[in-house]
């Protein structure tokens, strides 16, 4: 009596078996580990986009995060921990999932906009966001954060350069 195996199930064993000899865990062949303590900084002295926020002067920002990755079903996961923004609607902490290339992440929150010249008036817009990270070859990464906002003074997009340098 011959004993079947669903197709996809040898396929699986087969990818295990390979990867396990040569020297490469499943968890790993999904994603690169994030992990220590990096500093992580925004350019916001270089954005452009097609946002009023593009043409207001701002100094570049950085803090210290610890990162971790968790890895199952072919997926990886980190998160970064650190300081929380000064603006309470952006996420805390941060979760980045890797897509074969990078770290990537993306949600929804309030922009503030200054308007005026006055600094302290402000509009709160509706605004999306996505940021990716590239492993570059001297251990930092490198990457974009990207932001639509949908309304008000400040309607268009913001876009930054990132990094991420060991610290």
């Amino acid at each position: 009596m011959r004993i079947r195996r669903p197709r996809g199930a040898v396929m699986a064993l087969c990818l295990i078996a390979g990867l396990t000899l040569i020297g490469v865990a499943p968890a790993q062949a999904a994603g690169q580990p994030w992990m220590g303590r990096y500093s992580m900084v925004t350019y916001a002295s270089q954005k452009g986009g097609t946002s009023a926020a593009v043409r207001q002067r701002e100094a570049d920002f950085a803090a210290v995060f610890t990162l971790s990755t968790s890895c199952g079903a072919g997926a990886c996961v980190a998160t970064a921990d650190g300081p929380p923004s000064s603006n309470p609607t952006v996420p805390n902490p941060l979760r980045y999932s890797w897509d074969g290339q990078q770290w990537k992440t993306s949600y929804e929150w309030v922009w503030q906009c200054s308007i005026g010249g006055d600094t302290s008036q402000s509009q709160w817009s509706p605004a999306q966001s996505f940021t990716f990270y590239a492993p570059q070859p001297d251990g930092s990464l490198r990457g974009i954060w990207h932001t639509d906002i949908s309304t008000g003074a400040c309607r268009g997009s913001v876009v930054m350069p990132v990094a991420a340098y060991p610290a």
